[in-house]
């Protein structure tokens, strides 16, 4: 398969707003949030740009939710005039040309409405788009089933975080694996902290022996 190759990537993490997340029944909020953040360090890591927005955030959709640009310090942020496919901003694909990047990795709430438009508009406009389902989050399950069909049919690649990662990461035999296991441990699977100290706790055993 293709490797996502971070050089050639750009993020977009659309309309993660705390109004919004209100409806999301699809995905525990918790976890939605987290995985949000956690594309949002990956790309800090890698040095994948980021761009953002929010639909009406001075509304009942409430703003973006701070964690994602704590996470990631260099994203964009781009407003819009009420559009509610982002794609059709003017001055957000602007932003998005500019990169120069031609292969998107994208999540918004709603999942039916905030991933799947430009999702769906930006292949069209020639763009490989990996749209991350579970940095998304929906009003209903069957409406995200139906969202993954409808925009499979279009061209784009569902996907999760944890592929997401995995895939940018392609190796451990790398510099900063530790930032990448911290990543795992502490934003997707919590669970992956206990097999880091179990490990830590092995070598230091280890060490005390020789």
């Amino acid at each position: 398969m293709s490797h996502i190759k971070p050089e050639e990537t750009l993020m977009l993490l659309i309309d993660h707003q705390s109004g919004l997340f209100q409806l999301v029944k699809d995905i525990p909020v918790p976890d939605l949030r987290r995985n949000a953040i956690a594309l949002a360090k990956v790309a800090t890591l890698l040095q994948i740009p980021v761009i953002t927005s929010a639909s009406v955030p001075d509304g009942p959709n409430g703003p973006l939710i701070p964690e994602i640009h704590q996470a990631a310090p260099h994203a964009q942020y781009v407003g819009r005039r009420g559009e509610i496919n982002v794609w059709d901003s003017a001055d957000f694909v602007k932003a998005v040309e500019a990169t120069g990047r031609k292969t998107l990795i994208l999540a918004g709430t709603l999942t039916s409405v905030c991933m799947a438009f430009p999702s769906i508009s930006a292949v069209a406009a020639g763009y490989k788009v990996y749209a991350v389902v579970d940095a998304s989050g929906n009003s209903s399950v069957m409406g995200t089933d139906l969202t993954i069909a409808r925009i499979v049919q279009a061209g784009v690649i569902p996907i999760d975080t944890l592929a997401v990662i995995s895939e940018l990461q392609q190796t451990w035999n790398r510099p900063d694996a530790m930032a990448f296991a911290d990543i795992y441990a502490d934003f997707n699977m919590p669970h992956y902290r206990l097999l880091i100290e179990s490990y830590d706790k092995a070598q230091a055993v280890q060490k005390a022996k020789t």
